[in-house]
């Protein structure tokens, strides 16, 4: 059997999935790795913005200086830039800077001519820098564009000034800058993996406790289950260990109560049983007709009472089961088993009647509780005696539902009444009962969350009174 009672070849076999500790972890660390990649990609998108604005900076102030180092003279143009300072800027091979001299706009004066003009579309407004993208010998370069007017009014002139720088420079500085920011967190990444690492398996030794505390349950009779305790443990453990209380105290409730009519059929079937036994070994010996015939019928009166018998343990096991409990009408249901139960009232010579409310709701499990109203009739009509009467009354009282079974026979003495409701004990000696029905009933009142009370009557008689809570009290008078 295992721990929920099912048998080993009833559980579906089925492959384990991740553990909780590498779901834990998956779910925090892949997220870090994932939140380091778009961090890495988005410092890679900054660094190279902030090197973009330096290099225009840069290239803009490149552009001025150059522009006012070429002044205009008569009908042409006086360039002030020495050789030395051309040699200067075009030194970095990998921070490469070149410029252009053209004017009109276009015509080559000085610098490198292959540089690329800006697009078509472009307006280009004199004195204001023009800061563009373009390809120079198959590399990407930036571009810093001036163009000044000279010359005289009715003679005007344009100048154009360009000045590109590559690309690489900026590149590196990027990478050099989202190095020099992702390293020290990937260190502190890892630092916070191992931190959650060793966190997730801390928290979760509460849950290796109490698969250990299960585990040794295990190993033991299940009737011999102690509730788990874990002193020390979080929140959601505790619940998952009351839980687990629960249903330890449920399979140990279930099988008690297992053992408990096992133990009870036992003993009750094994008198009648072996009478039974005894009255069939006679008969077989018998030659008499007569005395063979009073052996069938004590063999045939046994039977019904072992019959009874067990019927009446099947009942109490299934009192002690979980029930439903819904709305239901338990006047009309009383009325119900009183005209069931009236023919043999009349052929008992017993008057069984019913008064009380036309209509009573309370909430129970209509099976069980019909089963209850047999067994107090079938008590009474069992011990009152010919001629007596039995009424069986409905009615509300202060918010619950009042059932009582009340006969004028010669009732019990005050002494007895107490011991009414317990397992097979009989006031009386008077063949035909087993000492389970009343017994049944109390049980069928404290599942439904009622009570059951046994009453002397004067002159004489005996009232068992069933209480159950009663959802909704519409009383309407009526008695037959």
């Amino acid at each position: 059997m295992s721990l929920l009672g099912l048998p080993q070849g009833l559980q579906k076999d089925k492959a384990p999935g991740l553990s909780l500790k590498r779901q834990l972890l998956l779910w925090l660390l892949l997220p870090q790795l994932v939140l380091w990649l778009v961090g890495g990609l988005l410092a890679y998108r900054i660094a190279l913005n902030y090197a973009e604005k330096g290099i225009d900076q840069s290239l803009t102030q490149s552009v001025r200086s150059l522009a006012r180092q070429v002044k205009p003279m008569g009908s042409g143009l006086l360039v002030d830039f020495p050789r030395a300072a051309r040699d200067i800027i075009e030194q970095d091979p990998t921070d490469r800077v070149s410029y252009m001299v053209s004017s009109p706009p276009g015509q080559f004066v000085l610098g490198n001519s292959m540089l690329p003009d800006p697009l078509l579309d472009v307006r280009v407004e004199p004195g204001e820098p023009l800061i563009y993208e373009a390809l120079l010998d198959k590399k990407p370069v930036r571009v810093a564009l001036l163009e000044v007017n000279y010359g005289e009014a009715d003679a005007p002139q344009r100048l154009r000034v360009q000045v590109a720088k590559s690309l690489a420079v900026q590149q590196r500085i990027a990478r050099e800058l989202v190095a020099d920011m992702l390293l020290p967190l990937l260190l502190l990444g890892a630092l916070l993996g191992i931190v959650v690492y060793i966190g997730v398996g801390r928290g979760l030794q509460p849950l290796n406790r109490l698969e250990a505390l299960l585990g040794d349950r295990t190993q033991r009779s299940f009737t011999t289950l102690s509730p788990i305790e874990l002193t020390q443990a979080p929140q959601e453990v505790h619940s998952l260990a009351e839980a687990v209380n629960h249903m330890l105290a449920a399979v140990r409730r279930s099988l008690g109560q297992e053992k408990r009519f096992i133990n009870d059929a036992a003993h009750q079937l094994r008198t009648p049983l072996a009478g039974l036994i005894s009255q069939t070994e006679l008969a077989l010996t018998e030659r008499d007709p007569q005395a063979l015939q009073d052996r069938l019928t004590k063999v045939h009166s046994g039977a019904l009472r072992s019959a009874h018998l067990v019927h009446q343990l099947l009942s109490l096991a299934r009192t002690e089961a979980d029930i439903q409990q819904k709305p239901l009408d338990i006047a009309a249901l009383a009325r119900e088993v009183a005209r069931e139960w009236t023919p043999r009232a009349i052929a008992a010579g017993i008057d069984l009647g019913f008064e009380g409310d036309d209509k009573l709701i309370t909430q129970g499990e209509k099976l069980l509780l019909r089963e209850a109203l047999s067994n107090l009739i079938d008590n009474a009509l069992h011990y009152a005696g010919r001629g007596a009467a039995v009424t069986l009354r409905v009615q509300s009282q202060e918010g619950q539902a009042i059932v009582e079974v009340e006969d004028n026979g010669p009732g019990l003495s005050e002494e007895d009444l107490p011991r009414m409701f317990e397992r097979f004990w009989r006031a009386s000696e008077v063949p035909g009962g087993c000492g389970l029905g009343l017994s049944i009933v109390a049980e069928i009142a404290l599942r439904h969350g009622g009570s059951a009370q046994a009453l002397s009557v004067l002159p004489q008689g005996l009232c068992v009174r069933l209480s159950l809570p009663a959802a909704k009290c519409r009383p309407v008078s009526e008695s037959i």
